[in-house]
């Protein structure tokens, strides 16, 4: 297999992590929210792959990092926010702008931030996918009505905020899975979010999203932000 084969097979899978993610717009905006919840985890599991197969082939280059990046905006901001927008009364729903905005600048930082090579600085923008993916779970069930939107809508903008707050959060990336100071977190974060998904169903997702940044928050004021 020619060198030029390999090193468009990262690229590849990062493509299908975008079309992942207008599939979920497109099916936020018709109204069938859990196959656009489908849709942006099928990206997130793409774009988990893409990054392994590089590692695995050596096939790094900028033009993937790039390009991971404006499909992660698309999937993991444009997509939930397709999804509370439709699902927030209006004008209410109109808060569902601060994902892909806050989403943008979270992935921006990230890219040229040193300091998150083994950890994140801010809610990584798929964690806040997978919070919307258990919100619109919620209000699937229960509707907002117009008249209890606005906290709704505030809590929008807190939550898209949190990307870019300076609250340290531990990366869920397993280097090996030997328990320790190191890893202790990450598997605490993994069984407290399959026992929330087992206990409530998937608005679980949304509880675990926030326990993990309140982790963050409290594990901060420990290990300050540098």
């Amino acid at each position: 297999m020619s060198n030029k084969i390999i090193s468009s097979i990262p690229n590849t899978i990062t493509c299908l992590n975008i079309t992942s993610g207008c599939v979920a717009i497109a099916l936020a905006f018709a109204g069938n929210f859990t196959g656009a919840s489908i849709a942006i985890i099928a990206a997130a599991v793409f774009d988990f792959l893409d990054g392994a197969v590089a590692r695995a082939l050596k096939a790094y280059s900028d033009m993937g990092k790039e390009l991971d990046s404006l499909c992660d905006i698309v999937s993991f901001g444009l997509a939930p926010a397709a999804m509370v927008y439709m699902l927030l009364p209006a004008p209410a729903s109109y808060a569902s702008l601060a994902i892909p905005v806050c989403g943008a600048l979270r992935l921006a930082r990230f890219n040229i931030d040193t300091r998150q090579t083994n950890g994140f600085i801010g809610l990584p923008i798929p964690a806040n996918a997978l919070f919307w993916i258990g919100m619109a779970a919620l209000w699937s069930q229960h509707p907002v009505a117009a008249d209890a939107a606005l906290p709704y809508a505030a809590m929008t903008i807190l939550v898209a905020l949190a990307m870019v707050a300076p609250v340290r959060l531990p990366s869920l990336k397993f280097h090996n899975f030997k328990p320790g100071r190191e890893n202790n977190p990450r598997f605490m974060i993994i069984i407290m979010t399959l026992t929330l998904l087992l206990w409530i169903g998937i608005p679980g997702l949304a509880v675990a999203i926030a326990i993990y940044f309140l982790y963050g928050i409290v594990a901060s004021f420990f290990t300050p932000a540098n």
